[in-house]
Parts: structure tokens; C-alpha cells; sequence
């Protein structure tokens, strides 16, 4: 019997593997000819370009006429003829012949405003770009949106050990969910998908927590505060990317904190959108700081809530109210 979404989870599987293959092509010998400073003074490389324009042609082929809302687009390789010429040379070694018009326009192919009707989908090509940058964590995070829900996530991680635990442990992973039919984590190099849950741990005190590995993204020291009320003693996991997201789907840790250091900050869809549903689908909870469910139905922005909690489940309504009191103070 065929599944619900089939198609779309196969067609998001095979994207993520692909821009992945050309994100650690990239990584592995990145110069600093290969990337630029945006004007909101964050970073984006050859890899963000070359695996949103393979991402864009993999959906577009499948579902001509959805929509994609993507992080990036084409303008600033105009004014970098080199950079322009090593994203083009990056996608060519995964498709052949393609011209340069057209890995721009696949590129461009991500500008849709987003819509509480209808499919669109949120494409992270390089989600965490400085810790791509550093050699460390990033994800490629696609998500289907349907009638502003989340119906389907694939998060490639390709630095993340299939057991972040055991440092023997193959790395790569890759998570997948689709509404309601569970979360799932395979190896790239394999078909085997294995079943995820999130931790079982009910008491707070003895949970474990992930952060933004920089500051400037999420509160460090509210984050501090808020395991302090909640008589945490485990040092909190920073890294970059939805990985976190992985790691509490995982059952790797208890929780999740994004918690905003400016009032007017708003949180791009493509941030969450995919990370959310594998959470949810491994039998955690999602809410923004004031308990509000995600809106991922507003433009590309998550323009109706503020900050990001994620949970277990189990021990929600505890962090949620340590982030109240700590917000308060």
C-alpha cells in the first residue's frame, strides 16, 4: 500500500543526499575565495549556492508547480565572477553539462513568499554556515509545507555521528518524518532506516540540553538561568545547525533552547520547518517561549512567535515556565 507523501519523503531523500555530497566537497578543501559576507554580515559559501541550486532542480522536477521558499538566491555571485564560476563547477560534478544560466535560475528557483495554502517548501541549503566554516557541524534541512502544516522534513547532517555518544560511531546521518508515520535516522551510505524517539527522562534536573554554539543567535546566559531554576548540572551541548533538533529527536538530550537576544528578531521558517516535524514525529513538543504552537504559515518568517522551546514532551511545561521566570527577572 502506498503512503501518504511517498513520493515527496523519496524526492526530499534524494535532494539532501545530493546537496550533501557537494557540501563535504566543499568542506573538505573550503578557501576563502569560495565564500562572501552577506549584508546581514553572515556568511555564505560556494556550498550554500551549489546545494540550494541541486535541491531546487530535485523538487521542481518531481512538483513543477509547488512553490520554494530557500535562504539564498543568485544576486551576489554578480559580483563575483569566481565564486559564480566554483558554484558552477561544484554542481557539475553532480550533474553534468549543466550551464551556467541555469544553475543560477535553479538558485532563484526558492523566492516564493511562502502561503497558508497550497505546498511550499522551506530549504535550508547550508543551515549553520559557520559551523560549516569551522569544519564542524551543518545540516541541509528540506521540509514540505501543505496548507501552512508541516507534512514532511529530511534533515542530512553530515558531520553528526549516527551515535553522538560513541565517538567510534560512523558519521552522517540522516533524519526523516513525515506527519504522522514516525521519525526515522538512516546512514548516507545505506537504506536501512531505523526508528527514533526522543528521551524519557521526566525529571528536569537530570536532563541534558542543547544550545546555539553562538551567542549572538540564542541567550547563553538566560539559557544558564533557565537550567539553574531547573536544577540542571549537565553543561549545555552548543553546536550549530538543526542538529539540535536531531539530538533531541535522538533521545540525546531532554531539550532545546533558542532564546532571542533582540525583541524584533524573527525566525526564518527555513530554520525550523524540517527539524520540528522529526522532533514531533519522535514524540516531542515544540512551542515558541510563550507556549504558542509554531506558525509556519506566515510568509518566510515565524513573524507570529518568538524564541524556540523543545522538549521531550515529558518536561515542556517545566522549561516552559524556568524560561518565563528567567524572561521575567
Amino acid at each position: 500500500m502506498k503512503m501518504k507523501y511517498e513520493l515527496e519523503r523519496a524526492v526530499a531523500i534524494s535532494a539532501a543526499i545530493k546537496a550533501s555530497a557537494l557540501c563535504r566537497d566543499v568542506q573538505a578543501g573550503i578557501k576563502a575565495a569560495e565564500r562572501i559576507t552577506k549584508a546581514d554580515s553572515s556568511p555564505v559559501t560556494v556550498a550554500d549556492f551549489g546545494s540550494q541550486a541541486l535541491i531546487n532542480l530535485e523538487i521542481k522536477k518531481a512538483f513543477p508547480a509547488d512553490q520554494i521558499m530557500a535562504e539564498e538566491d543568485s544576486s551576489p555571485l554578480s559580483s563575483s565572477a569566481r565564486l559564480k564560476f566554483e558554484v558552477v563547477n561544484r554542481v557539475r560534478r553532480i550533474i553534468k553539462d549543466i550551464s551556467e544560466d541555469a544553475v543560477l535560475a535553479a538558485i532563484d528557483l526558492g523566492k516564493s513568499k511562502g502561503c497558508s495554502v497550497g505546498r511550499s517548501w522551506a530549504v535550508d541549503p547550508v543551515d549553520g554556515t559557520k559551523g560549516f566554516l569551522r569544519g564542524g557541524q551543518y545540516a541541509v534541512a528540506i521540509a514540505l509545507i501543505e496548507k501552512g502544516k508541516v507534512v514532511v522534513g529530511v534533515l542530512g547532517c553530515p558531520n553528526l555521528a549516527l551515535d553522538f555518544r560513541d565517538e567510534s560511531s560512523e558519521r552522517g546521518s540522516l533524519l526523516i518524518a513525515v506527519q504522522n508515520q514516525g521519525a526515522y535516522m538512516r546512514a548516507y551510505n545505506g537504506r536501512i532506516e531505523k526508528t527514533i524517539h526522543v528521551s524519557q527522562v521526566k525529571n528536569p534536573a537530570k536532563a541534558g540540553f542543547t544550545e546555539s554554539y553562538e551567542s549572538e543567535h540564542s541567550s547563553h546566559p538566560r539559557a544558564a538561568r533557565i537550567a539553574e531554576l531547573l536544577a540542571v548540572k549537565k553543561a549545555p551541548l552548543r553546536m550549530d545547525s538543526q542538529c539540535k533538533y536531531a539530538l533531541v529527536a535522538r533521545g540525546e538530550v531532554a531539550f532545546y533552547l533558542r532564546l532571542p537576544v533582540r525583541a524584533d528578531y524573527q525566525e526564518k521558517i527555513w530554520d525550523h520547518a524540517a527539524g520540528s516535524i522529526i522532533v514531533q514525529e519522535a514524540g516531542g513538543m515544540i512551542t515558541d517561549i510563550n507556549g504558542r504552537a509554531l506558525d509556519f504559515s506566515a510568509a518566510r518568517q515565524l513573524s507570529e512567535n518568538q524564541g524556540i522551546i523543545v522538549t521531550n514532551g515529558s518536561i515542556h511545561e517545566a522549561v516552559l515556565t524556568a524560561a518565563g521566570t528567567a524572561a521575567a527577572e
